[in-house]
């Protein structure tokens, strides 16, 4: 696809060296539309391969007792509440048995190791987890667990703060499930011996009924269960994680923002079906970590054992699922908000591709991996980066063409608006048909003329928004370059 897109180009527009300059600039965009082609090819070929996973209808024994974290910072007494009242609806949407419930909080970060509202939010969190703890008791032990961690001076951030951030939250937190006694968390009660996984979802994070009991069903299936090379010290089969899919949750009505209907609509896409193909997860039975999910505590610490140097990783899911395997569980389903405003999601994109740069020395070998990075692995690490300078080499392709006499000027500008456009269109020639029977032809109609309308916004607000995202994407690329280079403020 990227060759016959690059070589339409050409022979359209080549023109000695200027011409080869703007087919090498538009080859971004090339790439992006014949990626999105190969992967509806690969997926409607291939089909979904929902992962074997046990029922455990009666519960969850306790030989796969299992911890659900809740990675937090606590700013103040609404937040608090707001996460407290999410972890008893976890409770409550999930199955009995040997399951337990855990805040895993920090304070923001400070010029001090303690601030003065600190006390004040710890004891009106253990407060409220006693109250959890005593309306739904055990048969022994606590239930809920609030694990919150001391600051530690950061001198690379020259900060007060919570060791590593999330990552280090989670590594302390295995560590203290196999009875290590010097992590920064404050003193609190014993969590129970046993724990075998842990899952993990973010603070905004909402999972539906039975999602905890599928994906510990799914966990401990002997044929998932992961193998760990010692000498690799890499999972080499089954897995140490389990990723579910992630949909966003969908505004209605007046209850989100019109950026929020329409960046976090499917545009086309069945949210609906029993499992979603994924290229990766299809092709090489691997899926990627986004930071929601379980893992299996011992694998996972195996696996990542000395693997990061302090204060050099912000963005460390996929790095973690390289090396402990991660497979997505595409059939069982957690639910996020999507942000309400552009600017917020921008900045959180911005976060997003300063951690993926942030992976450059691993990825070209500066800082070596023990037993190495997978090709597959390495070119989710290049598409990332990759798929950052999208909008900036877009915009370039554009002023190249802009160059033109007028007829050709307009023909580039069309021929590039019409691949930058096609990953949200190509899905919808396909939804013209039901895609199950059952369903009435009036609902099927104004089903897809919803689809079609909001593909159309969505194209709309991604030019409209392209050069705002280019300068955010390479301002974020320029500020990690010199953080890499200083090797201050990588946490940030």
């Amino acid at each position: 696809g990227l060759v016959a897109v690059a070589f339409l180009f050409g022979a359209l527009w080549i023109t000695g060296a200027l011409g080869v300059a703007r087919v090498l600039a538009g080859a971004a965009v090339a790439f992006e539309a014949a990626a999105s082609l190969v992967n509806l090819v690969v997926t409607r070929v291939s089909g979904p391969r929902p992962l074997p996973g046990l029922s455990l209808e009666e519960g969850i024994p306790p030989g796969l007792r299992t911890l659900v974290a809740v990675p937090v910072l606590l700013a103040d007494a609404a937040d608090l509440a707001a996460q407290i009242e999410r972890l008893e609806v976890h409770y409550l949407s999930s199955v009995g048995g040997a399951v337990h419930y855990a805040l895993l909080s920090d304070g923001p970060d400070s010029d001090r190791d303690l601030d003065p509202q600190d006390s004040a939010l710890t004891t009106a969190a253990q407060a409220a987890i006693a109250r959890l703890n005593t309306l739904y008791p055990t048969g022994g032990g606590d239930r809920f667990f609030l694990l919150h961690r001391a600051r530690r001076w950061n001198p690379a951030e020259g900060v007060w703060m919570g060791w590593e951030r999330k990552r280090g939250k989670l590594e302390e937190l295995n560590r203290l499930l196999r009875g290590a006694t010097d992590t920064s968390f404050l003193p609190g009660p014993p969590i129970p011996d046993g724990v075998q996984f842990v899952i993990t979802l973010d603070a905004d994070t909402r999972i539906l009924r039975d999602t905890v009991r599928r994906l510990i069903g799914k966990m401990a299936h002997p044929l998932n269960l992961p193998v760990l090379d010692g000498l690799r010290q890499q999972v080499t089969s089954g897995y140490a994680i389990l990723q579910p899919r992630v949909t966003p949750a969908l505004p209605l009505g007046l209850a989100g923002s019109v950026y929020q209907r329409i960046s976090s609509s499917p545009g086309g896409i069945e949210p609906y079906a029993a499992a979603s193909s994924d290229v990766y997860q299809d092709l090489f039975q691997e899926g990627s970590f986004t930071g929601k999910g379980i893992y299996h505590v011992d694998a996972f610490m195996a696996a990542m054992a000395g693997r990061v140097p302090e204060n050099t990783l912000l963005s460390h899911d996929l790095f973690e699922g390289t090396f402990a395997r991660a497979g997505l569980a595409s059939d069982v389903e957690v639910v996020e908000e999507f942000p309400a405003r552009q600017d917020v999601d921008a900045r959180r994109m911005q976060r997003w591709v300063r951690g993926d740069w942030q992976l450059l020395p691993w990825i070209v070998g500066q800082r070596p991996a023990l037993g190495g990075i997978s090709a597959v692995n390495r070119w989710k690490m290049i598409d990332n980066l990759r798929r950052s300078l999208l909008a900036p080499m877009t915009l370039l392709t554009l002023f190249a063409g802009w160059l033109l006499p007028f007829p050709q000027a307009l023909g580039w500008t069309v021929a590039v608006c019409g691949l930058l456009a096609l990953p949200r269109l190509i899905t919808l020639p396909l939804a013209l048909l039901p895609g199950r029977g059952g369903i009435a032809s009036r609902s099927h109609v104004q089903a897809l003329l919803g689809d079609v309308k909001i593909a159309a916004a969505q194209v709309a607000l991604s030019l409209g928004l392209l050069a705002d995202t280019a300068a955010r994407m390479l301002g974020a690329i320029g500020l990690t370059a010199v953080r890499l280079a200083t090797g201050r403020h990588l946490l940030q």
